[in-house]
């Protein structure tokens, strides 16, 4: 059975100078509140509650476990954002989200894994769905965004390219662009702080892409796939979710453009077409822009798996031949 509660008219002066009654649990509800609805047991124990205290309120259920030392006040359901918090909380004093999760965090990539990503200075195992990785990190490379402590971007990226292929490492500087996400530490800087690491040469190459080929981003696991096959194949990259304006005003996002060729190609993902409403307006899209001098082709994700040599014959086709003369190209 939990101990007797505490006494509600005991007083007790926490190390901050304030008084509070043994039972109040206002002050663990701010501070959950700023932590995504998490604390850590250290954080009461140096607020001035003592083991009894906390162990008290888990027995009654006042506070849930999440990690060890690790607590939820009042619920055991988590947000996303909580249950990061919770992972860095867990992992001891200076630990920061890293890898996918940070990614995740920033917006940069998107990541289902149920998995938390971890980098701590000290060695410690992976458990409790929380994947920790061991590394001190100087202060320059970390910083804290939305409440919870994290690699910056750059750090970030960095991480990722020591095991994530090429493509997706580009994908990441390009999507850190176009958020315009800030950092301390540009990736030149930690390239010439880590010359020997792993994935240097992947970060390299990726910005060697964007200096060549500063086509935009891409938002789909297709569009992905779609610049290897187009490299592989000495095709020309396109435009990238490139914006359209038609004479009479009209405005289109397409998949692939290739402006001066007015050649465009739309990647029909898993989820392409939903519904009829959905379906007739892509069909008048496609009759605008053809009436407007565009060639519009659509590429499905199995005729890139299923018959690639005759998808880049006819590619090939396409994007060699002139634009068409009496439209400006």
């Amino acid at each position: 059975m939990p101990p007797p509660p505490p006494a509600e008219t005991a007083k007790t002066r926490t190390p901050h100078g304030f008084l509070r009654s043994r039972g109040d649990d206002s002050w663990i509800g701010e501070v959950a509140r700023r932590q995504h609805g998490v604390v850590g047991r250290g954080q009461l124990l140096e607020a001035g509650w003592s083991e009894e205290e906390i162990d008290w309120r888990l027995g009654m259920g006042r506070l849930y476990r999440v990690h060890g030392g690790v607590y939820a006040p009042g619920h055991s359901v988590l947000s996303r954002p909580g249950r990061w918090m919770a992972a860095v909380l867990a992992s001891g004093p200076d630990a920061v989200l890293s890898h996918w999760s940070a990614a995740a965090l920033w917006m940069i990539r998107s990541n289902s894994r149920s998995i938390v990503d971890v980098t701590t200075p000290h060695k410690s195992r992976t458990w409790d769905g929380i994947r920790r990785h061991h590394k001190a990190l100087p202060a320059d490379e970390v910083t804290v965004e939305e409440g919870i402590p994290v690699t910056g971007p750059c750090r970030t990226a960095f991480d990722l390219a020591a095991a994530e292929p090429l493509d997706v490492i580009e994908n990441l500087i390009r999507e850190m662009e176009f958020l315009q996400l800030a950092d301390r530490l540009s990736l030149p800087d930690l390239i010439d702080r880590y010359p020997g690491r792993r994935g240097v040469r992947k970060i390299r190459l990726a910005l060697g892409r964007l200096e060549e080929d500063p086509a935009g981003r891409k938002r789909s696991p297709l569009e992905e796939r779609f610049s290897p096959f187009l490299r592989r194949h000495n095709l020309p990259l396109p435009r990238y979710n490139d914006w359209i304006i038609l004479p009479n005003g009209k405005r289109y996002q397409v998949d692939c453009h290739w402006p001066h060729l007015r050649q465009i190609v739309e990647l029909d993902g898993w989820q392409a077409h939903k519904g009829r409403v959905a379906f007739r307006e892509d069909k008048a899209r496609d009759r605008r822009l053809a009436a407007a001098g565009y060639t519009v082709t659509h590429i499905t994700w199995n005729q890139l798996d299923d018959e690639p040599t005759a998808l880049a014959a006819d590619l090939r086709a396409l994007l060699t031949q002139p634009a068409p003369a009496s439209l400006p190209a």
